[in-house]
């Protein structure tokens, strides 16, 4: 893809909210450009509601333009009032540090840190922010906006009426000057982000242009491009603190519960994800938007998005075992996963344990030690009704001795369709 091609691209994958005069004619040179985007380091990992913003950064790197990582070790200290109800807590250098540190080992599997001229460069705001003083950040800085300027930024209007403190209300200053730096020192003269950060976008276009005066060319020195938002089917954006919080850490969001997430999307949003999240070709993604609309039960998108995006958050390994897990959930065969899937998947689901020393002997005292009902009575109906599996075969005789215990150490309870509960022989 040429740099030329680079918007058309995020046009027909539909995620251009905004973008500002000149970009396209910018962007058509074909000269080289950097673009940044800015990540909040107030958590350690990076969210679904990241990726189209991460995504976008691939995308130029893949058309010959360089990616640029801000992480807001500095302007995370602040807060930033942007799609927000309320202010965030401030943070202390040594949790910004890690967070930073646990965010570019995930930003790393989607762009290249290299030392080319396309190669990623990852920045921290603290270095050049801390550098002011208060005089002279006002002076440099506070001198080019009115408060009238501020006052009328969306994301401060939605804030006042809650309260909006003064530091918080500084935050699109503190942002303004990221891009300046950027623009003098790293030959920025692109910022990306999300549509909610448009406002702190074009503040830092407002300040170039005061500050280092009309361009000798007559042509915008800087652009800004405004990514939609990822919302979920309910309409919620993706977040840490509001909708569908899906971390990209395994700590956070296990891989099983990733995977299960996407492969679970409304029919509805299923092209809209396989075009704004993943590298598939516009021909591979039509082709799978019209299979999906002509048997949605075949579920084509949902899988291929899933294997996609687990495969590039998590790594290919791991999503083909979450690929494994569940065909054998949606095939009810679970009992046929070999062990170490089993110890994988016991704690996603419902886990129970069970003594060695005192096994089960019925299907009854089964059924009890796994914690399924909430009585013995409804125990029983439910395996006299055959509603009770045990590794996979239905347990219809109370007194019935139940099966061996997968490799010794697992047994796999379904009740139902689709609830499971994996036993594990308890340690010791």
């Amino acid at each position: 893809m040429a740099l030329s091609d680079l918007l058309s691209e995020l046009s027909w994958r539909g995620v251009v909210a905004e973008q500002t005069p000149g970009l396209e004619r910018r962007l058509a040179t074909g000269t080289p450009i950097a673009g940044y985007v800015g990540f909040d380091p107030s958590f350690p990992s990076l969210h679904a509601g990241n990726l189209v913003p991460v995504l976008g950064l691939l995308r130029l790197q893949q058309a010959g333009g360089r990616p640029v990582v801000v992480l807001g070790g500095g302007t995370g200290m602040i807060g930033d009032p942007s799609g927000r109800s309320e202010e965030r807590n401030l943070l202390d250098e040594e949790t910004l540090a890690r967070n930073t540190a646990a965010i570019r080992a995930q930003l790393e599997r989607f762009i290249d840190f290299n030392d080319s001229s396309t190669g990623a460069l990852l920045l921290d705001n603290r270095e050049w922010l801390a550098r002011y003083g208060l005089l002279d950040f006002l002076r440099k800085v506070g001198k080019h906006f009115t408060v009238a300027y501020m006052l009328d930024k969306e994301s401060v209007q939605a804030r006042m009426a809650g309260g909006l403190s003064f530091t918080e209300f500084s935050y699109m200053l503190l942002q303004a000057a990221d891009f300046r730096h950027l623009y003098r020192h790293h030959e920025v003269e692109l910022q990306m982000g999300g549509a909610d950060q448009w406002g702190n976008i074009t503040a830092g276009l407002e300040l170039i242009r005061r500050a280092e005066g009309p361009s000798p060319e007559g042509v915008e020195r800087a652009y800004g491009l405004a990514f939609n938002l990822l919302t979920d089917a309910r309409g919620q954006k993706f977040g840490k603190t509001q909708g569908a919080s899906l971390y990209l850490a395994a700590g956070h969001t296990s891989p099983y519960a990733f995977y299960h997430y996407w492969i679970n999307t409304d029919d509805r949003d299923i092209g809209q994800h396989l075009r704004a999240l993943t590298l598939m070709s516009r021909d591979e993604v039509e082709a799978l938007d019209a299979e999906q609309r002509s048997h949605p039960e075949r579920r084509v998108g949902q899988r291929a998005l899933a294997i996609e995006l687990t495969a590039r958050v998590h790594g290919e390994g791991v999503a083909r075992r979450q690929q494994e897990i569940a065909e054998a959930l949606f095939g009810e065969r679970v009992a046929s996963l070999p062990p170490e899937r089993l110890a994988e998947l016991q704690p996603e689901l419902e886990p129970w344990e069970w003594d060695s020393a005192a096994p089960p002997g019925t299907v009854f005292e089964l059924a009890l030690a796994s914690g399924a009902f909430a009585s013995r009575g409804e125990a029983r109906r439910a395996i006299e009704q055959g509603g009770f599996y045990v590794n996979d075969q239905r347990a219809s005789d109370p007194a019935a001795v139940p099966p061996d215990p997968i490799a010794g150490e697992f047994y796999v309870v379904r009740t139902g369709k689709k609830r499971y509960l994996i036993g594990r022989r308890r340690p010791g």
